[in-house]
């Protein structure tokens, strides 16, 4: 029986999300012996770049249009298609900015020749084609790489946490950086799977992982303003990696 073909890709972003497939370690090797790599340009400069693909992980946002094409002829190319880190899942940091004029902000930054860039506001990957299942992270975590590619070649449906990160610092005993310390935390309303990483450190969420499923922002807002947080403020920690998401 052949191994499922895969290509791992990177559009707009900072790459750490390959960087975590590539980190897998001696893991890595049990993964690659069960699917046949045909396209991931960072880890290998021979690639089949027209094969059909059973799988293709997709890291980045749609930042231009040359992005878009790419993330076009990857589409059509893979049976598969999954969304790898938040960036690609949301939009992520370089997102931020989606709503104020490209142009304007093109010319501030580069001068009079921004306006000769191929540059486009911020997309996630599933605002430009049909995206099957979402790894998010920023970057991704490891195991649920693992266990993703682990669940395809099973033909089940990659399966995740479905709770906030709250419920992983209460998990861990951690004292609620929101409700005794009275800190800006997104811990409420953003995806688990991180372990509590940050707040285990004292270190406040910064939703980095996107918003979990039935977040309730306006919970949250409720709550933050009551401790004396602007509106703006929040309004702007709450953007900061997922703007479509819950920035709203």
């Amino acid at each position: 029986m052949s191994k499922p073909t895969v290509g791992i890709f990177g559009l707009t972003g900072c790459a750490g999300d390959q960087l975590v497939v590539l980190n897998c370690e001696d893991r890595l090797l049990d993964v690659v012996a069960l699917i046949d790599i045909r396209d991931f340009l960072m880890a290998s400069s021979d690639n089949d770049t027209a094969c059909a693909l059973d799988i293709a992980l997709v890291e980045g946002a749609v930042l231009s249009k040359r992005d878009a094409e790419t993330l076009l002829a990857i589409r059509k190319r893979a049976k598969t298609l999954v969304a790898l880190g938040t960036c690609a899942v949301w939009g992520g940091v370089a997102a931020m900015d989606r709503g104020l004029d490209r142009a304007k902000l093109l010319e501030e930054v580069y001068g009079e020749v921004g306006c000769g860039y191929d540059s486009t506001p911020a997309q996630a990957l599933h605002e430009v084609v049909k995206v099957d299942f979402n790894i998010t992270g920023c970057p991704i975590e490891k195991e649920h790489f693992i266990a993703a590619v682990g669940a395809l070649l099973n033909g089940d449906t990659p399966l995740y946490p479905e709770y906030p990160v709250c419920t992983e610092c209460r998990m861990r005993e951690n004292n609620c950086l929101l409700i005794e310390h009275g800190e800006l935390c997104c811990g409420p309303i953003t995806a688990a799977g991180c372990n509590a990483r940050c707040p285990e450190l004292r270190v406040v969420c910064t939703g980095c992982r996107g918003p979990i499923g039935d977040a309730n922002p306006s919970s949250l807002l409720a709550t933050l303003q009551e401790r004396g947080f602007e509106r703006e403020r929040i309004a702007a920690r709450l953007r900061t990696f997922a703007p479509e998401g819950v920035a709203q």
